[in-house]
């Protein structure tokens, strides 16, 4: 979950992880760990048509999920970082 300090969405004051409420550490607007950032909008044949969903997830509870998985997920080496 994401808070911002203004209306267009452009500084970050606060990032928690939805599963453990834990807030992640940001130093001047910007995140100093790890997070898996979730969309979902869902269209029509679901339950939830017209709703979008929005979540983050720290690194801890990200790698509970992946643990959860039936099919684990595809894993790629990235050689350049952001």
């Amino acid at each position: 979950m994401r808070q911002y300090l203004d209306l267009d969405k452009r500084t970050l004051e606060k990032v928690v992880c939805n599963q453990c409420g834990r807030e992640l550490r940001l130093e001047n607007g910007i995140l100093q760990e790890g997070v898996f950032s979730g969309e979902a909008r869902w269209g029509y044949f679901s339950g939830k048509d017209g709703e979008k969903h929005t979540f983050d997830l720290c690194e801890t509870c990200y790698d509970q999920l992946l643990k959860s998985f039936r099919i684990p997920a595809a894993v790629e080496e990235e050689t350049e970082l952001i």
